[in-house]
């Protein structure tokens, strides 16, 4: 089992800056994709930005490209998210995840990812 912690939502004005983070523990060898999905009241879970632990390929949602910034801490099993000039738009649950096992191609839907965090809520004002 792998456990996911997130910390580091809160409430912040259109421009502004958060940074997400999500410790990983337990069986932290297990997996090598890791991802953060966002829900916002009435809509799906989407796909915002992943990150391949092994190689640290990064992967966007083209909502947050240029304006979010995914990064990992080996040593300490640790995900973040750095979000930079956000908009109103960005409110929501943020969830950390992980996908069991090892695989080519990397996947952004949320349906295959096994592991997740409790959620970080985000709120953006206008």
């Amino acid at each position: 089992q792998v456990q996911l912690v997130e910390s580091g939502g809160g409430f912040v004005q259109a421009g502004g800056s958060l940074r997400l983070s999500c410790a990983a523990s337990g069986r932290t060898f297990s997996y090598n994709d890791m991802c953060w999905f966002r829900q916002a009241p009435g809509k799906e879970r989407e796909f915002v930005a992943g990150i391949r632990w092994s190689g640290g390929n990064t992967f966007y949602a083209d909502s947050v490209k240029g304006r979010f910034t995914i990064s990992r801490d080996n040593a300490k099993n640790t995900l973040f998210l750095q979000m930079n000039s956000l908009k109103t738009e960005d409110t929501a649950v943020y969830y950390c995840a992980a996908r069991s096992g090892s695989y080519y191609f990397f996947n952004t839907r949320a349906a295959d990812y096994d592991y997740w965090g409790q959620g970080t809520q985000v709120t953006v004002s206008s």
